[in-house]
């Protein structure tokens, strides 16, 4: 039985179905390309030092002879048609690509009959067959798997490697022979219809508009299904025939993600603000534009300034007619520039320079119009404030629905999945790994992989909440989380928590080991809620009416209490500084800093009720719970304390309570 850390429905099941099939079958086609493009990247390196107008030829006539070496490479002047660049993109990358999918399917063996399929295609066409491969190299090997299914088991000892070597043989040409006579036509009709399709967009200047479509699919993790699947054919084959092509950079620009993360940088709050510096910086030089794709879906309208953003860089390479010889993969300024004919360096640094300055501009604009700050719901706020406070907590599972199951034997095995397997995946796995290795589990294996990499062994798996459901196709029998951030999700702290209640760690010279009770043991035995909630601590009709005069009035009754230092309350406002402490249904935590649990005596709240609502960060709070943690002690009533407040019945008895004692008995009423 699948366990999941997110809480899904029939209906989002339904609305997302569509979409996971779309992005597993460009998954599919990527997987093909994606482990080939060290070889379009070696094209593209060849092309640019060797064609006629290449790096080593600059100048034209006045450059080096028609008979020399480079000519030679390249196969221009006395030696037209021969040379390395035209047999590569015509034989070797899209037998690459064709090998690969035959792979996919059926091992060596379906990649062996899926190249010699795909040669069929190549021979009956003289364009570049990457379509074509796309559909052969498959085909192969699934037919050839299909085939072998037949006879298995049946074929007389010492005749295994005849039979299997002839069907193939036969097999495999067979499927060139359908290549070269039906599927090549039918292929090269539709290149034909899609090159013409992209050339009339460009004489009418409509090629912009494609961000419309663009943009919003990146965002939807599609990005692997346009890139790899339409346009990197299409750009191929453009660039064969005027040394470099446009299509390159409709999805791979980097200026409207670099845009929208300095938006946030600059016009941001919270969480997104802080990590904003460290995800343009991932993205922009790493090519790892997944890392800004949350940001969007954090808040959709600013789905409108990538898309501004992209069309702006996408009319900039059509005015100065720039483009890419070759694939920039992955997506990262300096692959683009590695990629850049020399005519095509001031459209192509400019279209990456203007899209960023436009998205920042709209981001900026749409950000600070919007008045409610990042963390908008109970549990959203409820993680963010867990990102920050460097650990979760029971009351963080019952909050954000974390699904920590029981019963669930040691967690050895866990995998970070993502579309492709190569970016945003190792990031989120190296700073979960650090995670899990800090707190002592080093026998805990974390690696990432590829969505459709991945098998049904692994004991726990991390992807995106919007790739969940194909994971979960994969690895039904296994844990799974889901996150919203790679860089910084509270998710990793609780899959920490719950490796700590599933796993044993024992380390030598350790009390437990010992036999004297450890930290696990101390747990069991909580401070009981009145100690925690003093009565004085509780005050029933607050006399703040600002955010900042509330902090203080919670803050001085722990104070009051015993509970905490003065500069604890400095603490507090400086808390509410970074992310708000807003958790919906009218109630707000402020609590201190990690650094400010030096100046905690002993764990403790307070509570103060509002007769009117404060505007707190644009959210009306009439209830604001103070908190000074020291250790887990309060974590027992902080979990009482969501339940209530995710109980309408409740708040409103607390809004109604007369006494102390009423609210203790609602707050504390089932905590055990």
């Amino acid at each position: 039985m699948t366990r999941t850390a997110t809480a899904t429905t029939p209906e989002r099941t339904e609305r997302t179905s569509a979409r996971v099939h779309v992005q597993k079958f460009g998954t599919f086609l990527s997987n093909m390309v994606m482990p080939n493009i060290g070889a379009f990247i070696a094209w593209g390196f060849i092309t640019a030092l060797f064609i006629e107008n290449g790096w080593l030829n600059r100048g034209g006539n006045g450059g080096l002879a028609e008979n020399s070496w480079v000519a030679q490479i390249g196969g221009w002047g006395d030696h037209a048609g021969a040379g390395i660049v035209g047999p590569m993109i015509t034989y070797l990358l899209p037998l690459l690509i064709g090998y690969t999918g035959g792979k996919m399917l059926y091992d060596v063996r379906g990649g062996v009959v899926g190249a010699i399929a795909t040669m069929g295609v190549i021979a009956g066409t003289d364009i570049p067959m990457f379509m074509g491969a796309m559909i052969m190299g498959p085909l192969g090997g699934w037919s050839m798997k299909k085939i072998d299914a037949i006879w298995d088991g049946k074929i007389r000892p010492g005749f295994e490697m005849l039979v299997n070597n002839f069907a193939a043989g036969g097999w495999g040409a067979a499927l060139a022979t359908i290549g070269f006579f039906v599927i090549s036509p039918i292929v090269s009709a539709i290149a034909d219809a899609a090159g013409r399709t992209v050339e009339w967009l460009i004489v009418a200047g409509l090629l912009p508009l494609t961000s419309i479509f663009i943009e919003p699919a990146k965002v939807l993790f599609l990005n692997n299904a346009i890139n790899h699947g339409v346009l990197t054919p299409l750009g191929t084959r453009q660039s064969l025939e005027d040394g470099q092509s446009v299509l390159f950079l409709l999805e791979a620009n980097p200026g409207p993600g670099l845009g929208l993360l300095l938006a946030y940088m600059f016009f941001g709050r919270g969480l997104a603000r802080a990590s904003a510096p460290g995800a343009a910086l991932i993205h922009f030089f790493g090519g790892i534009h997944e890392i800004y794709f949350p940001y969007v879906l954090a808040k959709p309208r600013l789905i409108v300034a990538v898309i501004l953003g992209g069309m702006t860089g996408v009319f900039t390479n059509v005015f100065f007619d720039s483009g890419l010889r070759a694939p920039a993969a992955p997506g990262s300024i300096i692959a683009v520039l590695l990629q850049t004919p020399g005519g095509s360096f001031v459209g192509v640094v400019l279209s990456v320079v203007l899209a960023a300055t436009v998205t920042l501009v709209v981001a900026g604009f749409l950000l600070r119009l919007d008045k409610s700050d990042d963390d908008g719901d109970l549990t959203a706020a409820t993680a963010s404030m867990e990102a920050l406070k460097g650990k979760t907590s029971i009351a963080s599972s019952a909050l954000a629905g974390a699904g920590a199951t029981s019963g669930h034997g040691p967690i050895t095995h866990i995998v970070f999945a993502c579309d492709a397997g190569m970016g945003s995946s190792a990031m989120g796995a190296s700073v979960l790994r650090k995670k899990i290795q800090d707190a002592g589990f080093d026998d805990v294996s974390v690696v990432n992989k590829a969505i459709s990499d991945l098998h049904d062994d692994y004991d726990l798996v991390v992807t995106h909440q919007d790739l969940l459901p194909r994971a979960k196709q994969r690895t039904d029998s296994a844990i799974h989380v889901a996150v919203d951030n790679f860089m910084g999700s509270p998710r990793y702290d609780e899959i920490v928590e719950l490796l700590q209640r599933s796993n044993v760690v024992v380390p030598v010279g350790s009390a437990h080991a010992a036999g004297t009770p450890d930290r696990a043991s101390d747990r069991t035995t909580s401070v009981s809620p009145s100690t925690l909630l003093a009565d004085d601590a509780i005050r029933l009709r607050g006399s703040a009416h600002a955010m900042d005069d509330a902090i203080t009035e919670a803050g001085d009754l722990l104070v009051a209490t015993g509970a905490v230092d003065a500069s604890y309350v400095a603490a507090m406002h400086e808390r509410e500084k970074s992310v708000s402490t807003h958790m919906g249904s009218g109630l707000a935590i402020p609590h201190g800093t990690n650094e400010a649990k030096s100046s905690i005596r002993h764990s403790a709240m307070s509570f103060v009720r509002y007769e009117e609502p404060i505007d707190w960060k644009g959210k009306p709070t009439r209830f604001v719970i103070g908190i000074a943690g020291q250790g887990d002690d309060h974590l027992q009533l902080l979990q009482q304390i969501a339940h209530v407040f995710l109980d309408a019945d409740k708040v409103a008895r607390l809004e109604g309570a007369r006494s102390t004692a009423e609210v203790r008995d609602i707050l504390e009423g089932s905590a055990v």
